[in-house]
């Protein structure tokens, strides 16, 4: 009976103290639809975009690998493959900008950095480096087209 009483006791503590870790507005469904792991957190692939090897004197041509660039960002976007992209200012290290790719594996994030003519051209180079983050920032792109006034 003590045996049994001692079970008893010791699973209600640990339901007690397993529901106390849990958190009240916790969201289970919208945390698997993420990939959210126990924390809310994630992987990544954050790509740090640097002026690469290309020495083009044609602006025209340039313009037009940015005009590419800018266009596979939105198109990507859409995709839900890329959740964070943006410039960075004028740096010694001539890096450019960033992307953070929602994707499973570097070689995934590779293939897709050659769909930016920008990258292809190697007008801009690219390094890879997987990146743990909040499962939510996805979500984020949903209140930026309500923020943007002008189309870039």
């Amino acid at each position: 009976m003590r045996i049994i009483l001692f079970l008893i006791l010791n699973i209600s503590l640990f339901t007690t103290l397993n529901a106390q870790n849990e958190k009240p507005n916790y969201n289970a469904a919208l945390a698997d639809s993420l990939g959210a792991d126990e924390y809310g957190m994630k992987h990544y692939f954050l790509i740090i975009l640097k002026t690469g090897t290309a020495k083009i004197e044609d602006k025209t041509i340039v313009n037009q690998l940015f005009k590419g660039h800018l266009e596979n960002i939105g198109k990507l976007a859409k995709e839900g493959k890329l959740v964070v992209a943006g410039p960075i200012e004028k740096n010694i290290n001539q890096y450019r900008g960033i992307f953070i790719f929602n994707v499973k594996t570097k070689e995934e994030a590779e293939e897709i950095l050659q769909t930016d003519p920008a990258i292809k051209e190697n007008l801009l180079a690219a390094d890879i480096y997987k990146w743990y983050g909040s499962a939510a920032l996805p979500l984020y792109l949903q209140h930026h087209e309500t923020l943007q006034k002008t189309k870039m």
